[in-house]
């Protein structure tokens, strides 16, 4: 019985049983983008001062004025709170004020910049990328328009005469 009871582990104890299960992971990626406008540029003045300011028109160039975070590719929109600024029963045509977007000082690879957007209560993409970026920055210079398009808006008794639109800027994934 001794000897059964040793063969009965010996045999036991070279045979072993297995349990096995499986897990199913999954990485499940959802699109994440952030857009920040930069602080010190909330507001944006076009000052027409001189003649040639008429005649040419002034613009205003903003260094990494949009900060982007993006997990894919992404296009950046911009759209105009009007079609029209409005002050003391004049107007000035939102379409005549110009936005161009460039690479800022991180700059998203591969990114294409719209050069020729006019401002409109529609949205219009100023920049699109088939790639993602952390903290990549974006130029974007305000341009108003020249040929005295603006010479009969300044209001007398006003100094300076001020026409103001709300601007949005919009991410989506692509």
């Amino acid at each position: 019985m001794k000897n059964l009871i040793l063969a009965s582990f010996a045999i036991l104890g070279f045979s072993t049983l297995q349990a096995q299960q499986n897990v199913t992971l999954n990485v499940r990626l959802k699109p994440i983008q952030t857009l920040v406008v930069n602080n010190a540029q909330k507001i944006v003045n076009l000052d027409y001062v001189t003649k040639d300011d008429y005649a040419d028109g002034v613009s205003s160039l903003n260094a990494d004025h949009l900060s982007i975070y993006s997990t894919g590719g992404f296009q950046v929109k911009v759209k105009g709170g009007n079609d029209v600024l409005q002050q003391g029963g004049k107007n000035i045509q939102a379409n005549t004020i110009q936005i161009i977007a460039s690479a800022g000082s991180e700059a998203v690879n591969g990114a294409q910049y719209a050069q020729n957007v006019h401002l409109s209560a529609n949205e219009a993409t100023l920049v699109t990328s088939s790639t993602g970026g952390v903290d990549k920055k974006i130029n974007i210079e305000y341009k108003g328009a020249g040929a005295n398009t603006y010479l009969d808006n300044y209001i007398a008794g006003q100094d300076p005469t001020v026409y103001t639109t709300e601007l949005t800027y919009t991410i989506i994934s692509q």
